[in-house]
């Protein structure tokens, strides 16, 4: 029997929690025993930046509190009994159910009960999300594959300026909220309209137009892009997959290629794209002396889910010039998944050994064992200093051998993130400052 060794990751309820309750007008109600939904609301809350919960999500999430009597008798009554109570108390445009473990493995009839509801015009859906449906990443897809492509109508027009943006998962990207602004800001300047779905002037209605999008940018190799697929047939809206760009070379690209694909005009695409450069290198050229002229090189091991991979490996290596030495990948993928980060991570030419490996202490292994150190032999060649980007769980790495570390993946609880993102030309002044905030202290 296999397991994970202090997974980066909940169930799938978990995530599909976690989308529900950061989607606008929309709210969960857990057909679950209480201690599900109780338990991913610390997660969530606590391990994505001690972010907390929003409006009847985390730990204020409607559960119906099936127990051993429902078991034997079955739980629909139960389940009816909560939707109601909620539709009669709870201020929503949406309800969506969301399943366990428990109640799927008693076959519950979760269909009818919601069926009803909606005879009766009630705003109500469901998801099926036990834990052996997949992780939390699988939540988030299953959503919003709800959502997208099931409850909302089809539009017979479509808005030539409006895209839908999926692929960043709440709370297990700690970032999402401030990945999601900076995304919107530059995508706007280029003169477009923007459902993001997860940002605080989001309503509803962006939930509701979503099918008159005109495109859809998925910022993810792996996540989002089955919603985005099933998007393309029913709504007939294309898609464009991609990195999520940190710092200048990277974002400079996308828009390029945004803007290439939405029909703007090249000349307002390079005035966006030079106006952001000057600002962004306006703050770095003031850095330099310190940069360049500190000694400051490191040899980079990174820990991170699939979709901040190729991403921080790149402003590392690109923005930084620093040394990718390791890139572990650590969700649970398939194995076209997993061949699809290799060829992008390939196509990118990045340097650096590229892994897929879920348990904690085998990566601090892999890292401990490509740590080259001199052993009192002044001419061999050493791989140290080392700077690690992961996760709270690689701290024990990060103590014993790194020189420096910054914790950006699910989960982080050392730190407090409100609206901090690492997308974008901000994200890359945040990210470069953060790196060098975690490594100026020790040198004084």
């Amino acid at each position: 029997m296999s397991f994970i060794e202090r997974p980066r990751s909940t169930c799938a309820l978990g995530g599909a929690l976690a989308t529900i309750g950061d989607l606008p007008g929309v709210v969960p109600i857990s057909h679950t025993p209480s201690g599900c939904a109780g338990n991913l609301s610390g997660a969530t809350a606590f391990g994505s930046g001690n972010s907390g919960s929003g409006y009847c999500s985390g730990g204020s999430v409607p559960v119906s509190n099936v127990g051993e009597k429902q078991v034997i008798f079955g739980g629909d009554k139960r389940l009816r009994e909560e939707i109601e109570i909620a539709l009669d108390i709870l201020d929503a445009d949406l309800f969506v159910v969301t399943t366990g473990c428990m109640t799927e493995i008693i076959a519950e009839d979760i269909n009818g009960v919601v069926r009803d509801f909606r005879d009766d015009g009630k705003p109500v859906t469901y998801v099926n999300t036990p834990s052996f449906e997949g992780d939390a990443y699988k939540g988030y897809d299953i959503v919003m594959n709800e959502i997208l492509n099931n409850y909302i109508p089809v539009s017979r027009t479509k808005d030539k300026k409006l895209v839908n943006i999926l692929g960043i998962i709440p709370q297990f990207d700690p970032f999402y909220r401030g990945d999601l602004e900076e995304i919107k800001r530059l995508l706007e300047k280029l003169g477009l309209k923007v459902n993001t779905f997860f940002t605080e002037d989001q309503t509803f209605a962006n939930i509701k137009s979503a099918s008159k999008a005109s495109l859809n940018i998925v910022f993810s190799q792996v996540r989002g892009i089955s919603v985005a697929e099933r998007f393309a047939e029913k709504h007939k809206t294309p898609y464009v997959v991609e990195n999520l760009p940190i710092g200048s070379v990277e974002t400079d690209r996308f828009l390029k290629n945004i803007g290439k694909l939405m029909g703007i005009e090249t000349s307002r695409v390079n005035a966006v794209i030079k106006e952001e450069n000057r600002r962004y290198y306006t703050y770095l050229q003031r850095t330099t002396d310190f940069h360049g002229d500190g000694e400051l090189k490191y040899y980079v091991d990174i820990a991170v889910n699939a979709n901040q991979a190729i991403p921080f490996a790149s402003f590392v290596e690109k923005e930084l010039g620093w040394i990718v030495e390791n890139v572990a990948v650590t969700d649970v993928l398939s194995n076209a998944e997993t061949e699809r980060i290799r060829e992008q991570y390939s196509a990118q030419k990045l340097k650096g050994n590229l892994v897929f490996e879920k348990n904690t202490n085998d990566i601090e292994k892999l890292f401990v064992r490509s740590t080259k150190q001199s052993n009192g032999n002044y001419f061999q060649d050493t791989h140290t200093p080392v700077y690690l980007i992961g996760s709270t769980l690689d701290k024990n790495f990060a103590q014993k051998v790194a020189g420096g570390s910054l914790f950006v993946s699910y989960p982080v609880f050392n730190r407090v993130i409100v609206n901090k993102g690492y997308a974008g030309y901000n994200g890359g002044l945040n990210l470069f400052q953060d790196i060098y905030d975690s490594i100026v202290p020790g040198r004084i």
